[in-house]
């Protein structure tokens, strides 16, 4: 699977990528703002994006309703990861297509698994993700 992250903290991307890459065997890129994110879900289309809401210049829902704008990317599945945790504007962020938000910090070991089972109880599989990004 394709994952995106879009931290503009260091540490979680860091964090983030080793145990997708490692330990669940995805294919990970990184981005450290909304802006780059956005490039690199156009460049090259992602299967999720695992996205910060409390960002520097263009915070988590500004990325998402940009992301929505471009067309190769606009069906891509979000979860937002924040250490907000549960919060008002999440119904908000549903109505541009986000799945779910994962709170930091989020167990290293159960990452992989915990956003497949978010894509898997949305109505995502592997080839129905790849299907909907065109991968």
């Amino acid at each position: 699977m394709k994952v995106l992250i879009i931290d503009d903290e260091e540490d979680f991307r860091t964090v983030a990528s080793s145990c997708l890459g490692l330990l669940g065997g995805d294919e990970v890129r990184e981005a450290c703002s909304g802006k780059e994110g956005l490039a690199m879900a156009k460049e090259e289309v992602p299967d999720v994006i695992l996205l910060d809401l409390v960002m520097e210049g263009m915070d988590g829902m500004q990325t998402l309703a940009n992301l929505r704008e471009i067309p190769e990317a606009a069906k891509v599945p979000v979860i937002f990861c924040t250490t907000k945790g549960m919060f008002p504007e999440f119904e908000e962020m549903k109505k541009l297509g986000a799945l779910a938000v994962i709170t930091k910090p989020f167990d290293p070991l159960k990452l992989s698994d915990q956003i497949k089972d978010i894509l898997k109880v949305a109505g995502f599989s592997a080839a129905t993700v790849t299907e909907a990004t065109g991968n």
